[in-house]
């Protein structure tokens, strides 16, 4: 799959803000508590963590997290130069987001050649979206049920996985690929590990919509990058 052969406007690019489904670990019940010390109890054990400290990262698994925003974004190439048109999925209620974003998949991406495209999205984004659909009873749109498919069948990207070429022990963020490409973002006030607390704490969904929609333009911009293509200019980003 040559990258400057495919039809960019068929590419859904996205991303995810995740938060724990309660924001303290003494909020869970005793199952639950029990079943993810369990499954973290290897990075508990090896830095002699407490508790509340391992439950900090409990965003990132889909059994003990949920979905509070997928940004979407796509390019429309015009004679006058490329564009970029963007929106989200958010909110209180994860499976209204789900099912809201499982329509927008099942309408207009559900081609063999429409393709879905993240940093990361291969390892973390596409499959818990998947299981966050699963666990909140929405059946999988073609573009996530990958069960019995062939690799050459999956139409999903993943910047992180072609800046590897083939390198599995390499990774590299999102940020430092566009530093490193020049490619201007935005500074932040806040970063992934920041989301919780704003969720929870500030209660201000638009800000962490604001920082998805951000992450989505700057994997957009190294699309571009990988194809030696121009950047679209800051006029043509619609927030």
């Amino acid at each position: 799959m040559r990258l400057n052969k495919l039809d960019i406007e068929k590419i859904l690019f996205l991303d995810i803000e995740t938060v724990p489904q309660v924001y303290n670990f003494s909020e869970l019940d005793d199952k639950t508590a029990q079943l993810y010390l369990d499954k973290n109890r290897y990075i508990q054990e090896r830095d002699q963590l407490s508790n509340e400290e391992v439950y900090e990262k409990a965003g990132v698994f889909a059994e003990f997290g949920k979905i509070v925003c997928i940004s979407v974004g796509i390019v429309i190439d015009k004679s006058t130069g490329k564009e970029i048109r963007l929106n989200s999925y958010y909110g209180d209620d994860e499976k209204q987001l789900l099912e809201e974003f499982a329509t927008l998949l099942n309408k207009h991406y559900n081609g063999a050649n429409h393709i879905l495209c993240g940093h990361n999205g291969k390892e973390f984004d596409f499959p818990y979206i998947a299981r966050r659909m699963l666990i909140n009873g929405i059946d999988l749109p073609n573009a996530l049920d990958i069960a019995g498919k062939k690799p050459w069948e999956i139409n999903h990207l993943d910047t992180m996985e072609l800046w590897k070429f083939g390198d599995f022990k390499h990774y590299s963020s999102l940020s430092l690929l566009c530093h490193i490409f020049g490619i201007p973002t935005p500074k932040d006030d806040i970063s992934g590990a920041d989301v919780g607390r704003v969720y929870y704490e500030e209660k201000d969904l638009e800000r962490i919509v604001a920082y998805c929609h951000k992450d989505v333009v700057a994997l957009i911009q190294l699309f571009l990058k990988f194809r030696n293509e121009e950047l679209v200019k800051e006029e043509n980003i619609n927030l």
